[in-house]
């Protein structure tokens, strides 16, 4: 019968979410939200009854969602590009983080909530959603803009800065604390432990794939790529880190090597599946009472989601010398919260440190700002040149004359070696 329940349960979810997928295509809106409703449908907070048998094992799938998520991201996280990127990125995504963390804890303590209702409020509003932005630029043709890539850029950064975030968040949740002297002594933890288990991955992964590639047999090479992503997975476990940030860090030794598309081909689909069953159960989750009682909050926070990321990155751009146009482009991209949101949500949940109201209202949040994103990023070219016209010259003067400056600037570096040896 434990069989049976667990095939029923996977049929269901499965069906129901090949429909969505569908409907959701042809509406031309993100996938994410039909897999959504999917769980809301199925849930136990739906009438008449939940189609669901046994929420624990989905919950454990929906585990392996979030690995192949953050191995995924991992994937398409480079040190190469981390150094390609340049300061915009790096200036743009710390000015959104330090922001919308700051922004998420106001609004948390504004309602009165506990303050580690507040900081997960703040790290779930932080980081934006890769798979949702890189879906709507590619559904709408703009994937090979110049702007793009600085948001490519933004996300491989905040990518990184989000695993940090998990390890901060998971640590003051068990501690239940939050000290200077303990945050500082995680980070200093955290990197050892990422620069120890990066330098061994370094020496030990690149040579083992090459080895097994050497084979040219798909299944040998997936099977040791799954190998190496839960082995590292159940090492940050063991070593009380998330699982998130074993597969994360696999992920970016992986990105290194020469198999990479093939890696990446072979992943994709166990992606796609466990993924679907992971957004499934953030609706299965999900009680529509809440959000009508916390009708206010989300709509106070998704406003902060929209205009607070669009003002940050738009500020961090312009600081790193980005034009106006480029800039607002980039802020306008970046103003929705996604699976990471989920991921700390979740970790809330499962840790049972936040309020029951926190999950709901994250998941509306991101709902509403994922429907939003396509419409956001067709509205920035219109609206920016709108916004040009308002602005006073002289501050549209000041920061071309800055913009030119730090262009100046970086030009006369790079030359700087050519005149030594003249």
């Amino acid at each position: 019968m434990h069989v049976a329940a667990f095939i029923q349960d996977l049929a269901v979810i499965m069906l129901l979410a090949g429909l969505t997928t569908v409907i959701f295509h042809q509406l031309k809106q993100p996938v994410v939200l039909g897999y959504i409703l999917t769980g809301i449908i199925i849930g136990p907070y739906t009438p008449p009854f939940s189609f669901i048998s046994d929420p624990l094992i989905i919950n454990t799938l929906a585990e392996l969602g979030i690995v192949f998520l953050m191995f995924s991201l991992g994937l398409e996280f480079s040190f190469r590009k981390l150094f390609k990127i340049g300061l915009a990125a790096i200036v743009t995504s710390i000015a959104e983080i330090t922001l919308m963390i700051w922004l998420g804890y106001r609004i948390g303590i504004y309602f009165h909530w506990t303050k580690i209702d507040s900081i997960f409020l703040g790290g779930i509003l932080a980081i934006s959603s890769t798979t949702i932005i890189v879906k709507a630029l590619k559904e709408l043709h703009l994937d090979k803009q110049s702007f793009v890539q600085l948001i490519f850029g933004i996300l491989i950064v905040e990518d990184l800065l989000a695993i940090v975030i998990l390890t901060i968040l998971s640590s003051i949740a068990i501690s239940g604390t939050v000290n200077t002297h303990d945050v500082i002594f995680t980070m200093g933890k955290l990197s050892l432990f990422i620069i120890v288990i990066s330098l061994l991955g370094i020496m030990i992964v690149p040579r083992l794939l090459i080895y097994v590639a050497k084979f040219d047999s798909n299944e040998m090479l997936l099977v040791t790529v799954l190998g190496l992503c839960f082995g590292y997975c159940l090492l940050a476990i063991k070593l009380e880190y998330s699982l998130a940030l074993g597969a994360f860090i696999i992920g970016s030794l992986m990105a290194e090597s020469k198999e990479l598309k093939l890696i990446e081909q072979l992943i994709e689909p166990l992606r796609d599946m466990f993924s679907a069953i992971f957004f499934v159960s953030v609706g299965l989750l999900l009680d529509p009472k809440i959000l009508l009682q916390y009708a206010w909050p989300v709509l106070l926070i998704t406003l902060a989601v929209v205009i607070g990321k669009v003002i940050a990155c738009t500020l961090g751009s312009l600081l790193a010398g980005k034009d106006g146009r480029t800039s607002f482009l980039v802020g306008m991209g970046l103003a929705q919260i996604g699976e990471f949101s989920f991921i700390i949500a979740t970790m809330g949940v499962s840790l049972k440190v936040t309020s029951d109201f926190l999950y709901p209202i994250a998941v509306a949040v991101s709902v509403i700002t994922t429907f939003l994103t396509p419409y956001l990023i067709r509205l920035a070219d219109p609206f920016s040149r709108k916004i040009g016209k308002i602005i006073p010259s002289h501050i549209i003067y000041f920061f071309s004359l800055y913009t030119n400056w730090l262009h100046n600037l970086g030009n006369k570096k790079r030359h700087l070696p050519t005149q030594r040896k003249k």
